[in-house]
């Protein structure tokens, strides 16, 4: 037995060496447990409140537990493997269902490129699939936080989670909607530059100061009214909000790697 014992600490030493590491990378699970924890001050309280009282109702009715973790930096690890690996270690979602979600953001510095990636527990990969998480990220997310409104672009992708598994819609109907969304603005684009061109060669010939209400005709004054209407429409999804009031604690959800990202 005495033999034994110095190996013993030989692999001890290392394992707790690297559990203390890990410990540095990944931050512990929050206690009291919350659903949204920001470790780089990329919200202010407000906000971060206003999500977790909305992710806790949410957490409440439903049992899906949406996270929202805000991290200084990701340590060299792909923001995909260290999103799936913090969900892994903290337990989003139930153990029997699987039905964790994590959004993990990497805040935009002077020398990094911001990172987003949401993060799917087994259970709710078929309510949003791989394609369906990178169009949130692409679509609701990044568009916002380009501009700084990063309370805005959280709250969008929480808002389309919560109504893709609650199953006012499947990931098909969302894909389609975001497909005629892209193709929209395309239209909105051309109609930019028609105008643009119709303003510039028309006011050559009649002078530099006529007006806009002068030149273009009303059909082309109404076409491109109904299509800045039309741009708006996919975005006014309904989102639910809530009080604060706990939900009880991460499940044991278990991930497999599904997901998508983008930057920023």
């Amino acid at each position: 037995m005495k033999k034994l014992l110095p190996l013993f600490f030989f692999f001890l030493i290392p394992l707790l060496a690297l559990s203390e590491a890990g410990e540095d990378i990944f931050p512990r699970k929050p206690v009291p447990p919350r659903l949204v924890n920001d470790y780089a001050g990329f919200l202010t309280p407000d906000e971060a409140a206003r999500l977790e009282s909305k992710l806790e109702q949410f957490a409440r009715e439903t049992s899906t537990q949406i996270a929202i973790v805000v991290v200084p930096d990701l340590h060299g690890y792909a923001p995909a493997d260290y999103a799936t690996q913090l969900a892994e270690r903290w337990g989003i979602g139930q153990k029997n269902k699987d039905n964790g979600i994590l959004i993990l953001v990497k805040p935009k510095t002077a020398t990094s490129r911001g990172e987003v990636f949401i993060a799917t527990g087994y259970g709710l990969e078929g309510a949003v699939p791989d394609a369906v998480a990178k169009r949130i990220v692409v679509n609701e997310i990044i568009p916002e936080f380009k501009k700084g409104n990063y309370y805005t672009g959280l709250d969008k992708a929480v808002n389309r989670i919560m109504e893709l598994t609650r199953g006012e819609y499947t990931a098909e109907e969302y894909l389609q909607r975001s497909r005629k969304k892209d193709e929209g603005s395309w239209v909105a684009i051309l109609v930019m530059l028609f105008l643009f061109f119709l303003l510039f060669f028309g006011g050559s010939r009649r002078g530099r100061h006529t007006t806009m209400g002068g030149n273009v005709p009303f059909w082309t004054l109404l076409f491109l009214g109904s299509a800045g209407r039309s741009r708006g429409s996919f975005q006014d999804f309904s989102g639910g909000g809530g009080s604060f009031g706990g939900f009880g604690g991460f499940g044991g959800g278990s991930f497999g790697g599904g997901g998508a990202g983008g930057s920023w």
